[in-house]
């Protein structure tokens, strides 16, 4: 058992391997085109992965190969303003490599890793510092990017300096350990921080009557239920244009990919109220649209509430929005079917509330490691089929958020939004 095995079985997007020993959660490359996975199960001798892309033409007897790493998102420099798939590669950059259509097996690095920023310290050698702790800033589009020591390294600065670096390279020394303003976190983790509070602030969203009769508050979560065409999409990206947090995280999982389109031609256009430059420069945007693989779902959830943990320790005001959280479930459907596992209620498995507590209690207002305030507030959309707020997803939901925005169909064909 090694870093190399074989392909055994293949089923959908779910690949059996054998001859290898992986830990859970290890990104496997698997076949020839080395396509992206993840291990979801380990029985035995045989290890189950969750293919990131298409399967089409994997057969057994292919190689697999275990690279020892779990799925990680690159935080640093150049995030805002960038479009992401939903294991952080950049759009663009794919566009430049292949064109409109994605092929499979193609890999790029989140940020721009030619790019320099000028780096400017605010502690100075000799300093003792901790893990959280900003050790320097840099001007990134609408705000100031602060540049913080990983979790995990403290201790007294043994060089630091100032100028154009990339995200790359060494900008800072402590203890030995060399520091630089890209951080690679892994997704599954939430990023580590003093403690949570109680919220206390609203969220002022724009829309009068959320803001009068049902609030949210820095921190909170809400979720938006509501049958096809009610108006969940266009709620989300009102919020999105509209609400006074700093940053916007903006997930499209396994919605249509018009409106992502949309989001993409409408938001460079539209001025910030607060900075007056375009709104675009305060957003990322993770588009994972629902002819995109299944899989990719589940990351690309991780992967935005991982980019908004960390936009939330420099101390802003963090919304994300998941556009739809229901797109999410159904390919966890999808997969646990696949696994044979025994179906909960309408085929869903199991797990499906522990998934869906375990992301939205990642939002909260918390005090960060280095003592400042910051928040994430999740604002998550809930299609259930025909209206019906009685399904699973929906039910769940409610017991967990704080805010429930429910849209009616008969509202919005009276054209009253």
């Amino acid at each position: 058992m090694g870093k190399e095995g074989v392909i055994y079985r293949v089923a959908g997007p779910v690949v059996t391997a054998v001859g290898i020993s992986p830990r859970m959660y290890d990104v496997i490359l698997v076949g020839k085109e080395q396509l992206m996975g993840e291990v979801i199960k380990i029985v035995g001798e045989k290890t189950i992965i969750q293919v990131y892309e298409d399967t089409s033409g994997v057969r057994p007897g292919e190689k697999v190969v275990d690279t020892e790493q779990p799925l990680v998102a690159e935080l640093g420099p150049g995030l805002l303003s960038s479009v992401y798939d939903g294991i952080q590669r950049p759009l663009p950059v794919l566009m430049e490599k292949m064109g409109n259509f994605i092929e499979r097996g193609v890999t790029a690095p989140g940020l721009d890793h030619n790019l320099k920023w000028p780096f400017t310290p605010v502690v100075k050698q000799g300093d003792k510092v901790t893990g959280g702790q900003i050790i320097g800033t840099v001007p990134e589009r609408a705000i100031t990017h602060k540049v913080m020591v990983p979790p995990g390294i403290s201790g007294t600065v043994d060089m630091i300096k100032s100028g154009e670096f990339t995200v790359d390279e060494i900008v800072a020394v402590i203890d030995g350990k060399e520091v630089r303003m890209m951080q690679r976190w892994a997704v599954r983790r939430g990023r580590p921080f003093a403690k949570k509070t109680a919220p206390e602030e609203p969220l002022i969203t724009g829309q009068r009557v959320c803001d009068t009769f049902f609030p949210l508050t820095k921190g909170g979560t809400a979720a938006i239920p509501g049958g096809f065409g009610t108006g969940k999409t266009v709620t989300q990206q009102q919020l999105a244009k509209w609400s006074d947090a700093e940053i916007v995280v903006y997930i499209g999982c396994g919605e249509r990919g018009n409106e992502m389109t949309e989001v993409l031609t409408e938001f460079p256009h539209l001025e910030d109220p607060k900075s007056g430059k375009p709104l675009m420069e305060r957003t990322v945007l993770i588009a994972n649209t629902s002819n995109m693989p299944v899989a990719a779902r589940e990351a690309s959830v991780y992967t935005g509430i991982t980019i908004a943990e960390y936009f939330r320790d420099m101390g802003y005001d963090v919304s994300l929005m998941a556009d739809s959280t229901s797109r999410w479930a159904e390919a966890m459907r999808e997969i646990s079917s696949r696994l044979e596992e025994m179906p909960g209620e309408e085929g869903y498995p199991a797990y499906l509330a522990a998934r869906l507590s375990e992301f939205y209690e990642r939002a909260g207002l918390v005090e960060t490691l280095n003592g400042a305030s910051g928040s994430v507030s999740v604002i998550g959309a809930v299609s259930p089929p025909g209206g019906d707020f009685s399904e699973p997803v929906t039910q769940n939901t409610l017991r967990i958020v704080k805010v429930f925005w429910a849209l009616d169909a008969k509202l919005s064909q009276r054209r009253h939004f």
